[in-house]
């Protein structure tokens, strides 16, 4: 939304070269951003509607939910894997992905039961049963009654992906206003980072993050002013740390074992 994931990654690459010596051998931000947008994650949905789509919805304190961790894993090993043999064009794509799936993840949106809450919607049709345009826009239900009740439910106000929606546009906005400086890592944390690795951060901040209810309290009472504070002041700057934190894990190992 308005470019949120592209200015998150460029302030996540700003700060690694703060935090590591090395950040001379990451991509450019001008070679990661195009894997963004019409080549990222979400331009998939667009392209081929629900065929080969990554899911970043998780269930923040579920630990059987392992689909986005094991994707995160997924993209770090070979970030890892292309920084350490210099393919920068192969990297810049696996950094885009894992930022994008860190971002989603974090994000209290992705915390939120979509796939169950679409698939009612949807007359308990699997997500992937989507095979076109409409079998995305248009909902099932037992006859013209149903049907439209299902479709209120998902476009109407305070509908499923309305909400959604609305959700990370104020996020986006939020963004756009950061300071450069946001969310740099503190040398503890580049610590923790160098002892755990990256998916026991992203845990814990996803937890952490998951607490603040931010997603629930948009929905009952909207935007008021404590959750656009929590947004600012929380949020953001965890979000922008650990894709940050995720690039630095990954060029440090790659280096170590060069």
């Amino acid at each position: 939304m308005l470019g949120a994931h592209q200015k998150i990654d460029r302030m996540a690459r700003r700060q690694l070269v703060a935090a590591s010596n090395n950040a001379v051998r990451f991509p450019s931000i001008k070679q990661i951003l195009n894997f963004e947008g019409a080549g990222g994650p979400d331009a998939i949905k667009r392209k081929s509607p629900a065929k080969d789509e990554p899911w970043h919805y998780i269930d923040p304190f579920d630990d059987t939910d392992t689909q986005l961790y094991d994707l995160i894993d997924y993209h770090y090993k070979l970030l890892v894997a292309n920084l350490k043999a210099n393919k920068q064009e192969r990297a810049a794509f696996e950094a885009s992905w894992l930022a994008h799936a860190i971002v989603d993840g974090l994000t209290p949106a992705h915390h939120f039961p979509y796939e169950e809450k679409l698939s009612e919607l949807r007359g308990g049709m699997a997500k992937e049963s989507r095979t076109n345009y409409r079998e995305k826009l248009v909902m099932h239900g037992d006859g013209p009654l149903d049907r439209l009740k299902n479709n209120w439910k998902m476009w109407g106000p305070k509908g499923l992906f309305v909400t959604h929606m609305a959700f990370e546009f104020g996020v986006a906005t939020t963004l756009a206003s950061m300071s450069s400086k946001t969310g740099m890592p503190t040398k503890a944390e580049l610590k923790f980072i160098r002892e755990n690795g990256i998916q026991a951060w992203f845990r814990q901040t996803m937890r952490e993050i998951a607490e603040l209810d931010l997603y629930s309290r948009f929905y009952e009472h909207g935007w008021k002013r404590p959750l656009a504070n929590d947004i600012k002041q929380q949020l953001v700057p965890r979000i922008i740390k650990t894709v940050t934190l995720g690039w630095y894990s990954a060029l440090e190992e790659a280096v170590s074992k060069v």
